[in-house]
């Protein structure tokens, strides 16, 4: 969203803080200020009322570490009238709850750019553009480190390996004010991000990562000029001119891949939520389509849309059909084809032809805004590991520059110009950021990939949850079988055949909305159209339909006909149970009549639940991995029974009330257990609730009423299994990376301090322990771990289940 577009609304004053006169905020920064302005980074919380509440999300530059992190957050909250603020070192970005009366958005703005960092709405058109300049600034810095790194080392070259005698006093006197000369423009324009930054913790007397490593940068440099200015001083034996180049390129050379990495990682959010159009063309008043902002759009525009732009919100087609890309919002890679009449969801592409829509739900009322709202709350979460590396970072901060003051006094009396540069080593060499980066990085990474494949990650810390499940345990309806059920047997009781049966229970099927109904309207869909007229049509709930209904150009009387249940048509059901012959459900059809005795049956429909494809798969991935599998279910237990069956589930109990679930979910965890639960997201609240880790599949279910952890948007069971496999990877790199930092502080600190480790190499040390943890969580944003060929034969996952049937 751009911040320098919308006037303030005619007749609308803007809310101003009790303080706005101490309030100097950035034009940009006040034209925020807008009511007008804030649905476009945010969202209101609650009624509209005097004193509302709002969520924003910002997107913050300058930030490095966790203790940037840490003073941002202090900084929000110490502004009046905001309530939470939540800061993100891992994907840059920000949450912050403020009271739209107290605290306008310049307050906030302006208390972030007053700490030393920069926040632009996280929505702004111009954020990609300035991370764009920011990459293409640092590539700059990083040329000029490296090439006057490169200068530097041929001048320094021959005091390496000149023998006493071979260089004259004249010549090594040269060579360090060439050194000098070219190491100039890294002091002033390579090391510029370094210095501003402890610049600014200086003055506003805190710490964070720049500031020991400007404070090694500098030392070096005033060290190596007194050495260049008084050869016979006493720092004039040696100059480190070369080591302050190498080291500066080696943290530029880290920091600038360290950024390209997390653009590909943690940074994905971003391109989500840039995906709506800035502008569309909507119709006007004359015909004619003017194009406007987003923003100005309301229910029932007509709208074109134009081939490769996407849908800017919620609604039909009225005009045209095109191919449409919908892999955001429901993990489908394959496009749709849409029609007139066809729903299209704000965010999906359009991919073929112009087409015209008619607009039904924008901004936060859409399923795209759900979603940006679910992959934003995950993206500023912290997960414990997260939380206990950022309370260390500010400490082991104090500790670096303790550190070093205590190696530089140690040193001191022997050589002070090599306890100076032990102390550069020290304070280079200890960077908090590996330990920092080291859990929040892959776990975004881990999320970015799911969100990619259709799961959204509604809370980050339930990835660590879930990598320790044992057992999963499905509903039935929905989860295991698709919604709807399958026409799997007509059985014609002679009076007329099945075709012509079939064609007349789809006759009335036609006007309800029952499951069983639209199963019988799809299957007769295939056979040819129906020539039988529908009149006085009652539907019964729960027991089915009586209409009167005759052939099509007859003179026939209309007779009077049922369709529904055994006991709606007042026959007795087949053996064998309902529907008999192995189906779920069974429908019958018969003339109506004065009693039940005189009614004549036409004929039986068998239906039973349809499995979905991927489950054979599913299961063969979760027993290979050790995962018990159960269903609980509603259901009626013969049905539960049939279905675990087919699947190969030994473990299930059917006729379960939320309570039942609930229960055997606990006695699971109480036998020492972890649980993750597979429901609907709505009526299985309790115990997704209750579960170590929960999925909900969320077709047709708003996302911020589910309750699970984990959201399925495109109903592939599969991805259940697929999201174990990566959550155990990804907990795996999470410990990798921790005893990673771990192991580097511990061994480079104390040869630092010894006064073994070189400035240059401590440089290299930083640089690589940083990027080696986001190299080693960039492997999580490859995608999700592939399920396993079938094996010949197949498989029987209830014979290996671990976990017996819950009583």
């Amino acid at each position: 969203m751009s911040t320098n577009v919308l006037p303030p609304a005619a007749g609308g004053s803007t809310p101003q803080p009790a303080n706005a006169a101490a309030v100097q905020g950035a034009p940009g920064e006040r034209l925020l200020d807008d009511p007008a302005e804030w649905p476009g980074f945010g969202r209101r919380l609650g009624d509209q009322t005097p004193g509302e509440r709002w969520e924003s999300h910002l997107v913050i530059e300058g930030m490095h570490c966790a203790a940037c992190a840490l003073t941002i957050e202090d900084a929000l909250r110490a502004v009046p009238g905001v309530e939470q603020a939540d800061v993100s070192a891992a994907s840059q970005r920000a949450r912050v709850v403020w009271n739209a009366e107290l605290a306008p958005p310049s307050t906030w703005f302006a208390a972030v750019r007053r700490a030393g960092y920069h926040a632009l709405p996280a929505a702004d058109a111009q954020a990609r553009q300035r991370r764009v300049e920011e990459n293409r600034r640092a590539l700059w810095r990083w040329l000029v480190a490296g090439f006057c790194m490169m200068q530097v080392m041929m001048y320094a070259w021959p005091a390496y390996i000149a023998q006493p005698g071979d260089l004259s006093g004249e010549m090594e006197s040269l060579l360090r004010w060439a050194s000098w000369v070219i190491s100039l423009p890294v002091l002033l324009f390579a090391c510029g991000p370094f210095f501003s930054s402890a610049w600014s913790d200086v003055r506003h007397r805190r710490i964070s990562m720049d500031l020991p490593v400007a404070l090694g940068m500098a030392i070096t440099f005033v060290v190596s000029s007194l050495g260049t200015f008084d050869p016979e001083g006493i720092f004039g034996r040696e100059v480190y001119f070369d080591s302050l180049t190498m080291f500066v390129f080696f943290l530029l050379t880290g920091r600038w891949l360290e950024l390209r990495l997390r653009d590909r990682t943690a940074g994905s959010l971003d391109a989500l939520m840039n995906r709506l159009p800035e502008s569309v063309e909507r119709r006007g008043a004359d015909g004619g389509f003017v194009r406007v902002g987003v923003r100005r759009l309301a229910a029932g525009d007509i709208l074109r849309v134009l081939p490769g732009e996407a849908f800017p919100a919620d609604g039909e087609l009225t005009a045209g059909s095109t191919r449409v890309d919908e892999a955001l919002l429901s993990g489908e890679s394959t496009p749709c084809w849409r029609t007139v009449g066809g729903a299209v969801a704000a965010g999906s592409i359009n991919l073929e032809s112009a087409v015209e829509m008619r607009v039904e739900r924008v901004g936060a009322d859409t399923r795209f805004a759900e979603i940006i709202a679910l992959m934003e709350g995950a993206a500023l979460q912290k997960p414990r590991l997260a939380q206990l590396a950022d309370r260390v970072a500010r400490p082991f901060l104090v500790f670096v520059l303790l550190a070093a003051l205590a190696a530089l006094l140690w040193w001191w009396p022997r050589d002070p110009q090599h306890a100076l540069m032990v102390a550069v080593s020290v304070l280079i060499v200890t960077c908090p950021c590996a330990l920092s980066l080291a859990t929040p990085v892959a776990m975004l990474s881990a999320a970015g990939s799911l969100a990619r494949e259709g799961v959204l990650v509604r809370h980050l810390q339930a990835l660590e949850s879930l990598a320790g499940v044992d057992t999963v345990v499905f509903d039935k309806t929905g989860t295991l079988t698709h919604d709807g059920m399958v026409l799997r047997r007509t059985l014609a009781a002679g009076e007329m055949p099945e075709s012509e049966a079939l064609h007349l229970a789809a006759a009335l099927a036609r006007y309800s909305l029952h499951p069983l109904s639209r199963a019988l309207v799809a299957a007769a869909a295939s056979g040819g159209s129906s020539d039988w007229e529908v009149s006085e049509l009652q539907e019964s709930p729960g027991r089915g339909l009586t209409a009167r209904v005759r052939r099509r150009a007859s003179a026939d009387v209309p007779r009077n006909v049922l369709l529904g249940s055994a006991v709606h048509v007042g026959l007795p059901a087949q053996p064998g149970g309902d529907g008999g012959g192995g189906d779920s459900v069974e429908v019958c059809l018969a003339w109506a009549a004065e009693t039940e005795s005189a009614r004549r049956v036409i004929a039986r429909f068998g239906f039973e639940d349809t499995l979905r494809e991927e489950l054979p798969a599913a299961l063969r991935a979760l027993e290979q991995a050790g995962i018990g599998v159960q269903v609980l279910s509603g259901d009626r237990a013969a049905s539960v029974a049939r279905v675990a069956e087919r699947a190969g589930i030994g473990a299930w109990r059917g006729d379960c009330t939320p309570g039942d679930k609930l229960a055997s979910v606990l006695a699971l965890q109480a036998r020492g257990h972890r649980v993750a639960m597979v429901g609907d997201g709505l009526n299985d609240g309790p115990v997704l609730a209750a579960a170590d880790a929960s999925f909900a599949f969320g077709s047709a279910l708003p996302l911020a009423r589910m309750r699970s952890d984990f959201v399925v948007l495109g109903g592939q069971l599969a991805l259940i299994a697929q999201s174990i496999l990566l959550a155990r990877k990804t907990l795996r790199v999470v410990r990798q990376n921790l005893w990673w930092a771990a192991l580097y502080n511990a061994l480079c600190v104390p040869l630092a301090i010894a006064g073994l480790m070189p400035a240059w190499l401590a440089g290299l040390g930083m640089a690589a322990s940083s990027l080696l943890v986001v190299l080693n969580a960039a492997r999580l944003a490859r995608g999700l771990p592939s399920l396993a060929a079938p094996t010949e034969g197949g498989v029987h996952y209830g014979a290996r289940s671990r976990v017996p049937t819950p009583a």
